[in-house]
């Protein structure tokens, strides 16, 4: 068989990535040596990137990128750094007593990819008990913080800089949104590009820094060290939801609540709208259809959550709790940060059952988010109604338009194809969980399995029962977390990119 994809080219470019991913290592290695903890972990990733980065660099020369070796690149480079993130959860505690660090708490392999997975891809899913959380270095629980902040960062490079153009419904939605002609070239070239990216990603991650530690001076937040507000920080823009403590976000003030949410929401907006918000252009986020849509379905969601909890009962928490919580877990989940400001495993059924939809909306297109995204949901809406006004008019002639700008047919096709393939993939996977499950004698509701499902493929993190807020997937059966891990890579980056790889064609046409 003749392959017709220069895979050289593709590993190349993926082992550059890789040789570069020592120097995020290299934070908590130094934080590592501060604290006087062990730092062989650190060390040893540091080694093994750069010895394999500068071995697939020198497969080829060739730096051009087409469009099938990008999807292979893409691919490659997701499950290469979440490979080599695993390291360090995995040699923690070597050596050291079997009642220490993840010796005794994320317990193999497999939980330390999965992990590493769910960081990079800022699912925020984890295997760690409070027990664990109390008993890792700051070096360990800064590197899970590291690679989620890492990950969001990567699908904003990913998604404008590289292939807006590859995913469905990808440049053509981005362009009628942001009203940009071009979004892959907001400057010359895809490295300016790059630049600008990281630029607006750092100066968010240091505004959220700043505002998280002055409420710890200030005396509002008397746990938000300079150590949580970095964490943090870096999470809640990345929509990621990775924390440092076993409460998350619930183990703070109400004063840090209130102030994550804004940041969870900007890190769910699209960057190419937040570049001309900062260059003082208010009329193109102002002329958002897709930025109204999506403040609107967080505003009525937090308002059916909110007036769910104030009808309950059981839940008696005054009117400003009941709000915050309210907006606060909407918020979390729609963004697909997953975040947690209390055990909403504790909530009524239909609250639960609101917060299980907003697992499938998720934010705007060009953001860290993850889930279907708000502007698919757009298209889809649309769609239908415009559907609806034709089977009612059958001569007229009615295109979907976003603002100003009319959507092609190709692209409103792909975006109902891909939705569909994705409840599709939900479902499957929900039937494997629980089947798994059974064989594994392990008890496991249909609603914890829907939830867990939901939360894995479309990126989220927490969910329900035994995957809770406050719990973690490491009750789930070895062979589950093992698929569960393949499921956030496969979801992360958007199932095409990984699906194409499986054609014949692909490789040989």
């Amino acid at each position: 068989m003749t392959i017709r994809v220069d895979w050289r080219s593709s590993a190349s470019l993926t082992g550059t990535v890789l040789k570069w991913l020592a120097v995020p290592l290299a934070v908590p290695l130094v934080l590592a040596v501060f604290d006087g903890d062990d730092i062989v972990p650190f060390a040893v990733a540091i080694a093994f990137t750069v010895a394999i980065g500068m071995g697939l660099e020198r497969l080829s020369d060739d730096r051009e990128l087409y469009q099938r070796e990008a999807f292979l690149m893409v691919a490659l480079t997701w499950f290469g750094v979440a490979a080599i993130g695993t390291i360090p959860f995995a040699l923690v505690g070597i050596g050291a007593p079997s009642a220490s660090a993840f010796a005794g708490g994320v317990g193999g392999p497999v939980n330390a990819w999965f992990e590493s997975t769910s960081g990079l891809t800022t699912t925020g899913a984890t295997v760690m008990s409070g027990w664990d959380f109390e008993n890792q270095s700051r070096a360990i629980l800064l590197w899970r913080q590291l690679i989620q902040w890492l990950g969001g960062l990567g699908i904003l490079i990913v998604a404008i800089s590289l292939l807006s153009n590859l995913m469905v419904g990808g440049a053509q939605l981005m362009e009628t949104e942001s009203q940009t002609r071009n979004v892959n070239k907001l400057t010359p070239e895809i490295a300016s590009t790059a630049r600008l990216i990281w630029g607006l990603y750092v100066g968010l991650t240091l505004a959220a820094v700043a505002t998280f530690y002055v409420l710890h001076l200030l005396g509002f937040a008397p746990n938000m060290d300079l150590f949580n507000a970095v964490s943090h920080a870096m999470t809640s823009v990345a929509t990621a939801g990775f924390s440092p403590e076993p409460l998350s976000i619930g183990a703070f003030t109400p004063a840090v609540q209130w102030a994550v949410i804004p940041f969870m929401i900007l890190g769910a907006t699209n960057f190419v709208l937040l570049y001309y918000l900062v260059q003082g252009d208010l009329s193109r986020p102002f002329n958002s259809e897709e930025l109204r849509f999506y403040l609107g379905v967080i505003a009525l969601f937090a308002a059916i959550v909110s007036a769910i909890l104030a009808l309950d009962s059981e839940i008696n928490m005054g009117l400003e709790p009941t709000i915050r919580h309210g907006l606060f877990n909407v918020v979390s989940l729609v963004t697909t940060t997953g975040y947690a400001s209390m055990d909403f495993n504790v909530w009524s059924a239909g609250a639960k059952h609101v917060l299980f939809l907003c697992m499938f909306i998720g934010g705007m297109a060009g953001s860290t988010t993850c889930s279907i995204k708000t502007l698919r949901w757009l298209v889809i809406l649309k769609g239908l109604y415009r559907n609806l006004f034709v089977s009612i008019h059958p001569r007229a002639v009615r295109p979907v338009r976003l603002g100003e700008s009319i959507v092609d047919e190709d692209t409103i096709n792909d975006i109902f194809a891909y939705v569909m393939l994705a409840i599709i993939i939900f479902f499957l996977l929900t039937v494997f969980v629980v089947v798994d499950a059974a064989r594994a004698s392990t008890a496991v509701t249909e609603f914890e399995a829907l939830g867990a499902s939901a939360s894995i493929f479309l990126n989220i993190g927490p969910a329900f029962g035994m995957a809770g807020p406050m719990d973690n997937y490491a009750g789930f059966p070895v062979t589950t977390r093992f698929v569960m891990v393949i499921m956030m890579w496969v979801g992360r980056i958007e199932i095409i990119p990984v699906l194409v790889l499986l054609l014949p064609a692909y490789w040989r046409s």
